[in-house]
C-alpha cells in the first residue's frame, strides 16, 4: 500500500495561516474520499475535514469559517488552507485514503 505524504506543518503565531498538503503518487485522490485528522497532545485524534471523490466537502464545526480543503483536479494533491489559527488548532495533522494514513506534519500555533 502507497502512504500518502503531508507537508507543510509548522510554527505559526495566533491569527496566523498555513496550507498543508497531501499528496498521493497514485493520483488516487479523483476517485476516492479522503480525510484530514489531527490529534492534539493527550488527545484522541479528531476529524478535521474531508472531500469525497466527488468533490464534495464537510468540516468540523470547530473549524468552520477558517478552513478549506480542496484538490487538484488531477488527483494527486490535497490541500488544508489553515486561516486564522488559535492555538486548540496545536496537533500533528494526517491525511488517510482508502484506509492508509501518511506520517502526519506537526502544527504549532503560539500563544
Amino acid at each position: 500500500q502507497v502512504q500518502p505524504v503531508e507537508s507543510g506543518g509548522g510554527f505559526v503565531q495566533a491569527g496566523g495561516s498555513l496550507r498543508l498538503a497531501c499528496e498521493h503518487s497514485e493520483m488516487i485522490f479523483r476517485r476516492n474520499d479522503m480525510g484530514w485528522y489531527r490529534q492534539a497532545p493527550g488527545k484522541e485524534r479528531e476529524l478535521v475535514a474531508t472531500i469525497s471523490a466527488g468533490g464534495r466537502r464537510n468540516y468540523a464545526d470547530s473549524v468552520k469559517g477558517r478552513f478549506t480543503i480542496a484538490k487538484t483536479s488531477n488527483g494527486y494533491t490535497v490541500f488544508l488552507q489553515m486561516n486564522s489559527l488559535k492555538p486548540e488548532d496545536t496537533g500533528i495533522y494526517y491525511c488517510t485514503v482508502k484506509g492508509v494514513w501518511g506520517q502526519g506534519t506537526q502544527v504549532t500555533v503560539s500563544s
